[in-house]
């Protein structure tokens, strides 16, 4: 496919990817899976890039779900040393690119290492511009329903009667309440379910499912699905 720019479509300013497959693009070539996350991390940076040059504002990418705890001990541990030392050692790479980088999830049930570094990258990428990435790790869409809930409450007077919670609570104390609604969802390596990703946010957001695994992932792979969501019609409910 040729590298002509597919977004043409101003409305499409977020895009959630379920980065599936890392685990199984290693095996199928008799490798440890962990080189398969270490893969999936250079497609992630591909993908940010191609995404900056089709000015897409918002990417969120799906790094370690709270489900994902049930793994082998080995293998999460790997995956949060992955995390901290990744976002520690692309600094160069948000900087060179201006990439802005938040955090949704659970950020409380990470080690501390992981939190510290999380904290450090917000904090050194806030004035970057190009875009903004969210890094949903230790994320879950239930858990941070539950959160939101919760801290709505907290917001209540104390001993007050407290009213029903509203579409707005909610809205407002979501991990990212400054985010625009994803308008596309792609998940990566076959799979067609959302596995508990952003769905509270992604109520009316197109799906785009690819059978190529995540570390096989390039910029024509993310044109294509752009290309496929401008040939969709959204109706948010409406009338076609």
């Amino acid at each position: 496919m040729g590298k002509e720019k597919a977004k043409a479509d101003p409305t499409l300013r977020h895009i959630g990817i379920i980065m599936d497959g890392n685990g199984r693009w290693a095996t199928a070539r008799g490798l440890r899976r962990t080189r398969g996350h270490r893969e999936g991390v250079e497609a992630a940076k591909r993908i940010v890039l191609a995404a900056i040059e089709e000015d897409v504002p918002y990417l969120s990418l799906y790094a370690f779900s709270t489900e994902n705890w049930r793994r082998a001990r080995d293998e999460v541990s790997f995956l949060m040393a992955l995390v901290a030392r990744n976002l520690r050692g692309q600094y160069d790479f948000y900087r060179e690119n201006h990439v802005r980088v938040r955090h949704s999830g659970n950020l409380a049930g990470l080690p501390l290492e992981v939190q510290e570094e999380i904290a450090a990258v917000t904090e050194e990428t806030q004035n970057n511009e190009a875009i903004t990435i969210n890094l949903a790790v230790n994320y879950g869409g239930r858990d941070e329903v539950v959160r939101s809930v919760n801290r709505a409450l907290q917001d209540r007077p104390e001993n007050a009667t407290v009213p029903e919670i509203s579409d707005e609570d909610i809205r407002s104390n979501l991990d990212l309440p400054d985010f625009p609604d994803p308008d596309l969802i792609i998940r990566t390596g076959g799979e067609r379910r959302l596995s508990n990703f952003l769905i509270w946010e992604s109520a009316y957001a197109e799906l785009y499912f690819s059978e190529r695994l995540w570390p096989e992932w390039t910029g024509d792979d993310l044109r294509e699905a752009l290309a496929d969501f401008q040939r969709r019609k959204r109706n948010f409910g409406g009338m076609r």
